[in-house]
């Protein structure tokens, strides 16, 4: 009954408006070159900490569904993917646009995030609760071990150079020391600063990362001349195509099934997840010299897969608490300033909440395709707007945000600080994602090794001889190898 209830409380007006506006604000986000999903759930988090656990969860739902699905938007009348899983969606949806059917392609656009959406929802409802029930039997050898799995995802994200992705891995690593031992209470690397008592603020690392960087990164190209738009009157008829989606229904069924999966696995993401998508959609297709020149197939296959690349995302996020990349890394932040540990006992001890989120995050798709919808010349016209309007409004909005939890100015500057350092990591190719994750997956790996430890009286036997623990530690070190591999044919190229 309890779970009924507190699943039931998202239909309430508040719950609801806190989904509309994180879809409303992610899409417009998404829409603008250059800001990610993960930026946008970011830049959304501050006000998360004034709503109840279900409301504010459900505004980053919809920030992030919104942002992945705004992407398309600049992709389609600009090729400039808006989010990094937008790649695909150029390859064909721009040449339809340029051909004077950029209505559409935005409607295509639209229908196919839809319907991929809510086909990754069905699989995260199906599967989650599946794999909370066998990692409930996990204890401290086996938290030590996923999180050293879930550390492998800084591997994956590294980019050109696994040596600087592991670097800014262990930046994170070490910001999680900051503050008082979890296990002894000793003060560590406070700098008898009071602030840092209880370690640093998860918000103002992740705005400052995410947010603040970006906005130094657009800041230096401010000057640059923006691309003209020039499909204005080509939007006539941009509303969801849903039945020409469903239509080639197979098509949409597997790539949403591709971009599920490749979303469930840590460190995979939209791009890869609608890349992956894309190609197989040109290999079973009847047509494959289209693909490329304008066919509507493709903008199908990258869009459905990119949306269902979140459902895919959230089920390791929730289940085993493993950001699969950086906008769940900022998903996860916004569950700890609610005081909700994402893992396998978030089933056993808060199912209402679990299946509140569930069912925010079936409303987000369906806010986001009406938004979508009735919004797009809104979106369209916010491509236009000089960014040397929104860059100091978007500073004052995350200042004032980090500002509000706790009333102290020292996150502000802290937040400033990482920004200049996220800057830095990002323009000599470090990136900022390893860092986050290494921050909220370094101090779970440190206190479950300890407690580990102390367990099994010293003895390292046990990480390696139980089951669940070994098959996650021999996981990690196959990911670490197809890294490095993959790391040593890129540089051999």
């Amino acid at each position: 009954m309890q779970t009924l209830v507190e699943t039931f409380n998202l239909f309430s007006p508040v719950a609801l408006l806190a989904i509309l506006a994180g879809t409303f604000l992610g899409i417009l986000l998404g829409a603008l070159p250059g800001l990610s999903a993960a930026m946008a759930v970011a830049l959304l988090l501050p006000i998360t900490y004034g709503l109840d656990p279900i409301s504010g969860i459900g505004l980053l739902l919809g920030a992030f569904c919104g942002a992945v699905a705004g992407g398309s938007v600049p992709a389609i009348l600009l090729n400039m993917p808006g989010t990094p899983g937008s790649i695909a969606t150029t390859f064909d949806a721009y040449p339809m646009a340029t051909n004077g059917r950029a209505g559409k392609a935005l409607g295509l656009s639209v229908a196919s995030s839809f319907v991929g959406g809510m086909i990754s929802a069905a699989i995260l409802i199906l599967v989650s609760p599946l794999i909370a029930a066998i990692a409930l039997k996990f204890g401290a050898a086996e938290y030590f071990s996923l999180s050293i799995l879930g550390l492998m995802i800084i591997v994956s994200l590294a980019g050109a150079s696994l040596i600087k992705g592991l670097i800014a891995g262990l930046v994170g690593m070490l910001l999680s020391t900051v503050g008082a031992d979890q296990v002894t209470g000793a003060l560590r690397l406070t700098f008898d600063q009071m602030s840092l008592l209880m370690g640093v603020s998860l918000l103002a690392v992740i705005v400052g990362l995410f947010a603040v960087s970006q906005l130094l990164t657009d800041l230096e190209k401010l000057h640059e001349p923006r691309t003209s738009m020039k499909v204005d009157n080509a939007l006539d008829g941009a509303f969801p195509r849903l039945r020409e989606v469903l239509r080639n229904w197979k098509l949409t069924l597997m790539t949403s099934l591709v971009g599920t999966g490749v979303g469930a696995v840590p460190g995979a993401g939209g791009s890869i997840a609608s890349i992956m998508a894309y190609d197989q959609a040109k290999r079973v297709s009847r047509t494959p010299e289209a693909f490329g020149k304008g066919a509507p197939e493709g903008v199908i296959a990258s869009e459905s897969s990119n949306n269902a690349m979140v459902g895919g995302a959230l089920i390791p996020m929730l289940t085993l608490g493993i950001p699969g990349e950086g906008a769940t890394a900022v998903l996860i932040g916004g569950l700890m300033i609610q005081g909700i540990q994402p893992g396998p006992t978030l089933f056993d001890t808060q199912s209402g909440l679990v299946y509140g989120i569930f069912v925010a995050f079936l409303l987000a798709n369906i806010m986001m395709l009406f938004v979508q919808w009735w919004g797009i010349r809104l979106f369209v016209r916010l491509l236009r707007v000089p960014q040397h309007f929104l860059l100091p409004l978007i500073f004052i909005f995350c200042a004032v945000g980090v500002f509000s939890i706790n009333s102290d100015f020292f996150d502000v500057y802290l937040m400033i600080a990482l920004g200049v350092l996220g800057f830095l990591l990002a323009r000599f190719g470090f990136g900022v994602a390893p860092v986050v994750i290494g921050l909220i997956l370094g101090g779970v790996a440190e206190t479950n090794l300890r407690r580990g430890l102390q367990t099994f009286d010293g003895s390292w036997m046990p990480f390696l001889t139980r089951p669940i623990s070994l098959a996650f530690l021999v996981l990690a070190l196959v990911f670490l190898l197809m890294s490095l591999r993959r790391n040593y044919q890129t540089a051999k190229a």
